[in-house]
């Protein structure tokens, strides 16, 4: 954690740790040190004495544990009249540790109570840092900064205000020469970089106390984020994964600032100013974090599971916008979200809450997902109808397909196809009236009388003769060719389009986005998927779930409340 977190020097804390039991801040400093590492990044207790580190969530308890002991022995002594560089550190390790354990109230207090303590400290004048030595100044300004990265995405995320501003110098590789550790100050710079543009004029467009959003500006941010990393970062894998991470979520938080103040345009010549910018998103983070091992990913705790979460979010709410992917064997935008769903199982053994909520929002944001259909596949003659079968291929009617001579479905009719908004398969043809027959033609088992909305139902398999005699006199159909025995075929095309799940929610979903894209023809009408010689009902093929249903579970963001699409995402990680 020290390259994230380069603030404590340690032959210095060891020292102080000798007498630890004389100076009750250096105490709290150590006990709060010890409980952050519990619950942040989810260190064990080295050698596991008790034997704990088997039993589920026993460093959120040992954290605890000694999150309470600080605050018992703070209270005995005054840290707030005469502050100090470690109770500085300890009101910040306090709210580490709060926000690990989701207590964002008590959180956000000690945050606000550590930046206080740097006001009342100086740290905010140059002037200050010139009365220490090269230890000690350069680790009061590398906490200064850190508190500077850290108060800034927590506004992000909770809506709050700043207090603290850019105002000294950047800490240098060479700050302090008797660091062994200095080569890594690199990243931390590198994140210092990412969070500095977002200064008062962007929280207070943020948190909706300011009006005046132009698009140029935002635009201007986006590049200047996209340009804030060189390709190859001189930094350790750790900081690497925290700082592309924490890239791809900025600009995700800009997009989402866009898309409030109305700046996106489906036409726009910057693609961060469009509709689809969180798919590029979502395309680089998922090609940045297929490097990462999961253990330095894992190591920033719940900050980057968060962030990861967010960046998802986004993308679901594109998705809904967005046709199908024209090209199967390409990634796409559904395989990104696969992937942010197979990494918030993964980190952590997916104890969050975030696994269940992205589940949630994908369920209630796009159902196909949930329950697939075939969407996309190419346009077939209307002359290769006579050769589909509408059966699926069980039950005493298998095989029995549709002849070509069938009334209205002759290839030499001249038949056209056509799919209304409401899903009914209709047949028309130039001067023949459409055949009500048609119609009439459903499941005798399953039909709309049952309450079964599926379009491809089997009819039952007929038991023995044994319990039904004279059936074995059966000789079998009567003639197909014949007008007279149309009526009488079991079908359930009176529900075609209806999707595997039924209720016509995909067909009318589809059109409702894709006539604003102009993906359907002038004339409204859309061939129906059917595909040649294939042995399913029309072409249809059942695609097996690639998700769990959670119908109990309530679109909701990582606060748990309702979340829109042109509201943001409100749930910001701790830096």
């Amino acid at each position: 954690m020290y390259p994230t977190l380069p603030i404590l020097h340690r032959g210095r804390l060891e020292q102080q740790a000798l007498y630890a039991d004389q100076n009750v801040d250096t105490y709290c400093l150590l006990t709060s040190l010890c409980a952050f590492m519990m619950i942040q990044p989810g260190m064990g207790i080295p050698g596991d004495p008790l034997g704990l580190d088997s039993l589920p969530g026993a460093n959120i308890v040992s954290g605890n544990l000694l999150l309470e002991e600080t605050l018992r022995v703070r209270k005995s002594y005054d840290h707030l009249e005469t502050p100090t560089m470690n109770s500085l550190v300890t009101s910040f390790f306090l709210f580490g540790c709060y926000f690990g354990l989701d207590l964002h109230n008590k959180a956000w207090f000690h945050l606000r109570e550590a930046t206080t303590l740097a006001h009342i400290l100086a740290m905010q004048k140059e002037d200050t840092y010139l009365q220490f030595d090269a230890v000690e100044a350069s680790r009061r300004r590398r906490l200064y900064w850190l508190l500077f990265v850290t108060e800034r995405a927590y506004a992000l995320q909770r809506h709050r205000p700043l207090s603290l501003q850019a105002t000294i110098s950047l800490p240098t590789e060479h700050d302090d020469p008797s660091d062994t550790q200095s080569h890594h100050l690199h990243g931390f710079i590198h994140l210092v970089n990412l969070f500095r543009p977002f200064d008062e004029q962007f929280v207070a467009l943020w948190n909706k106390t300011r009006t005046d959003c132009s698009p140029t500006y935002l635009a201007a941010l986006q590049k200047q984020l996209s340009d804030a990393l060189p390709t190859y970062l001189n930094s350790t894998e750790n900081q690497a994964a925290d700082l592309r991470t924490s890239q791809q979520w900025l600009r995700t938080m800009v997009w989402q600032l866009s898309i409030q103040n109305g700046c996106l345009s489906s036409g726009h010549d910057d693609p961060s100013m469009t509709f689809q910018y969180p798919v590029e998103i979502a395309r680089d983070l998922v090609s940045m974090t297929s490097q990462f091992s999961q253990q330095s990913m894992e190591v920033h705790g719940i900050g980057l599971i968060e962030k990861l979460f967010d960046v998802a979010c986004s993308l679901t709410d594109v998705l809904s916008l967005l046709p199908a992917n024209p090209q199967p064997f390409t990634l796409g935008p559904r395989d990104y979200l696969h992937q942010f769903m197979t990494l918030l199982s993964v980190l952590r053994n997916g104890d969050s809450r975030f696994l269940p909520l992205l589940l949630s929002k994908v369920h209630d944001v796009l159902p196909t997902l949930a329950n697939p259909m075939l969407q996309t596949v190419p346009d077939t003659p209307a002359t290769m109808c006579a050769e589909v079968d509408i059966f699926d291929g069980y039950g005493p009617m298998a095989g029995m397909g549709v002849p070509s001579n069938f009334h209205g479905l002759s290839s030499s009719s001249g038949s056209d196809f056509k799919m209304s908004s409401q899903g009914d398969f209709k047949l028309e043809s130039p001067g023949m009236p459409f055949d009500k027959r048609l119609e009439e033609i459903s499941s005798p088992i399953h039909g709309p009388e049952a309450g079964d909305n599926s379009p491809f139902t089997s009819p039952p398999i007929m038991p023995s003769s044994m319990e039904y005699p004279g059936l074995g006199e059966y000789t079998g159909f009567q003639d197909l060719h014949g007008p007279h025995t149309a009526h009488h075929l079991p079908s359930s095309l009176g529900n075609f389009g209806e999707g595997v799940g039924g209720g016509g929610r995909q067909t009318d979903f589809k059109r409702e986005f894709e006539g604003n894209l102009g993906l359907v023809p002038s004339n409204g009408v859309r061939r129906p998927p059917l595909r040649h010689g294939s042995s399913s009902s029309f072409g249809m093929q059942q695609i097996p779930r690639s998700i769990p249903d959670y119908h109990h579970l309530h679109r909701a963001n990582s606060n748990g409340e309702g979340m829109e699409m042109a509201h943001g995402v409100n749930d910001v990680p701790f830096r």
